[in-house]
């Protein structure tokens, strides 16, 4: 064996103990994810297979029939229902100590300081690698990458998604405006996108925005009709409010220069851009064996004096409803 037992069993128990926090640490980090997850129908874990499945229900039953007396009925076989195919994406972050590193951290408490420190590194690293990918369009990493907001809320929404084109079934198109982002008129585009996406009780649950969209509707209110959404201000995001209770919240922030690989900057949204997103429609799904946990077993080179372990995570984005998701950009 490459590395003494030591330092693999203390690489373990550390991620161990961290890790089953991580998909929690990555929920705060991302708006969009917390949404999806404190709603229920967002998170969504598969088994397993060759792809993932997404039921979709794009018709009318035309059976609905005005009678009267003894006129028949209309009983035609019906197909309301269809599925669309998204591919699993694979992410991991890697762990490492060598046995130089070892020696040289000699010493139960050193040791411990060294795997720690790159353990939460490696937190830090998927937390922003997942955060920025759910605002992808799903060509980063030569394709790799998860299909996130660009792909499924696209800006021109005529794109294929889960093997459905767009163009042909514009049923399964988002919603796209143009966005004035000032405060004299954000308001304005903001009611016009709206109305366009509801639906009886189905409504947008939020609406994300980058820096300028969010300081075009903070400039937008009096200072007194400032409402912030107290679920999401006790964690941490900076949030109001919009039609009552739906919370708009800034997902940008620190736009960081350099891109944390794979994928874009974790600043959120777009620049100028304002999704308003039905998460009743809008999926996080991982694959229930891999959501952000430490793959066994232990990683030994056959000519390298080092340990390594694996942080993984499998699955993508979704979507079951394509008009009642909305973008101003």
């Amino acid at each position: 064996m490459a590395v003494p037992n030591s330092i693999g069993d203390l690489i373990t128990t550390t991620l161990r103990n961290r890790t089953h926090k991580l998909a929690d640490n990555v929920t705060r980090n991302n708006a969009i994810l917390r949404e999806l997850s404190k709603r229920g129908q967002g998170l969504m874990p598969f088994d397993g297979g060759r792809v993932i499945d997404q039921e979709i229900n794009y018709a009318n039953n035309t059976n609905a029939t005005w009678y009267a007396g003894y006129e028949t009925v209309a009983i035609n076989p019906q197909e309301t229902f269809s599925m669309a195919e998204f591919d699993m994406k694979l992410l991991a972050v890697a762990v490492s100590v060598s046995g130089e590193e070892q020696l040289k951290n000699s010493g139960a408490e050193r040791s411990i300081n060294l795997v720690a420190s790159r353990v939460q590194n490696a937190e830090t690293t998927m937390d922003n690698v997942v955060a920025g990918a759910m605002y992808s369009d799903g060509t980063g990493s030569g394709g790799k990458e998860i299909g996130g907001l660009r792909l499924l809320v696209a800006d021109t929404p005529t794109n294929s998604v889960g093997g459905i084109s767009r163009t042909t079934w514009p049923f399964w198109a988002n919603i796209a405006g143009t966005g004035t982002f000032t405060a004299a008129g954000i308001q304005e585009d903001m009611n016009s996108m709206w109305v366009q996406l509801v639906r009886g009780n189905d409504r947008p649950r939020i609406i994300l925005c980058d820096n300028v969209a969010y300081t075009a509707y903070q400039g937008s209110l009096q200072l007194i009709q400032r409402v912030t959404d107290p679920d999401y201000a006790s964690a941490g995001f900076t949030s109001l409010a919009y039609m009552g209770n739906t919370p708009v919240v800034l997902d940008g922030g620190y736009q960081g220069s350099t891109a944390p690989p794979p994928g874009p900057a974790a600043g959120g949204a777009a620049a100028s851009h304002m999704y308003f997103l039905n998460t009743n429609y809008l999926h996080f799904r991982p694959h229930k064996d891999r959501n952000m946990v430490v793959m066994d077993p232990d990683r030994y080179s056959t000519n390298q004096d080092a340990v390594i372990k694996l942080i993984g995570w499998a699955g993508n984005m979704t979507i079951s409803n394509g008009f009642l998701q909305g973008v101003l950009k």
